[in-house]
C-alpha cells in the first residue's frame, strides 16, 4: 500500500476533527464577532448607537480606531462579564484598543466618563454581540469578583445582527 493511501484516511479524520471543533467553540479568531452590528441595549442605542466590528477596526458612530486581539476568553472568563452561563464551551476575546476620554458618541456621550478606554471585551452568540469596556493600562483579570469590584469597567453594550 502506497504512503498517499495511508494518509488519506488520516487527512480526512483530521479535518473532520477540525471542523467539529471549530462548529462547537464557534468562529476562530473572532470571526462570529466581525460584521455590522444594531445597538440592542439602552447603553448601546444611548451611547454608540451600531457598530462595525472587524478584524483590526472599530467603528462606532461613523468613528473608527484599530484595535487588536490580545487572547481568547473561554465561558468561566465570560461569564465573569456577562450574563453566560461559565459551563459552556464558548469563545470570546480581548482587544486592545484606545478611545480617548475626549471622544463624544451620541448625544455628546463619552464610553468611560473621564477615563481613556483601552479594553474591550466582544462575545458573540447567534446573532447577540456582548461587548464591554474597561480602561485601565493593564488587562482586566476575569474573575466574578475582579470583575464586580473592578473600577476600570466602563460598561457593558449589546447588539443584534
Amino acid at each position: 500500500m502506497s504512503r498517499r493511501a495511508l494518509l488519506k484516511p488520516f487527512a480526512a479524520t483530521l479535518l473532520l476533527i477540525t471542523l467539529t471543533t471549530q462548529a462547537q467553540n464557534g468562529a476562530p479568531n473572532g470571526a462570529q464577532e466581525r460584521g455590522y452590528w444594531r445597538a440592542a441595549s439602552n447603553t448601546a442605542r444611548s451611547i454608540t448607537g451600531d457598530i462595525t466590528l472587524a478584524q483590526e477596526k472599530l467603528t462606532i458612530s461613523l468613528w473608527t480606531t484599530p484595535i487588536s486581539r490580545i487572547r481568547d476568553l473561554n465561558g468561566p472568563e465570560l461569564s465573569a462579564v456577562f450574563d453566560t452561563d461559565s459551563n459552556a464551551a464558548r469563545i470570546g476575546g480581548l482587544y486592545h484598543l484606545s478611545i480617548p476620554a475626549a471622544k463624544k458618541f451620541l448625544r455628546k456621550n463619552s464610553l468611560c466618563g473621564a477615563e481613556d478606554v483601552q479594553w474591550m471585551v466582544a462575545y458573540a452568540q447567534g446573532n447577540s454581540l456582548q461587548i464591554a469596556f474597561f480602561s485601565g493600562d493593564k488587562p482586566p483579570v476575569f474573575t466574578f469578583d475582579a470583575v464586580r469590584n473592578s473600577t476600570d469597567l466602563c460598561g457593558t453594550f449589546t447588539y443584534v445582527k
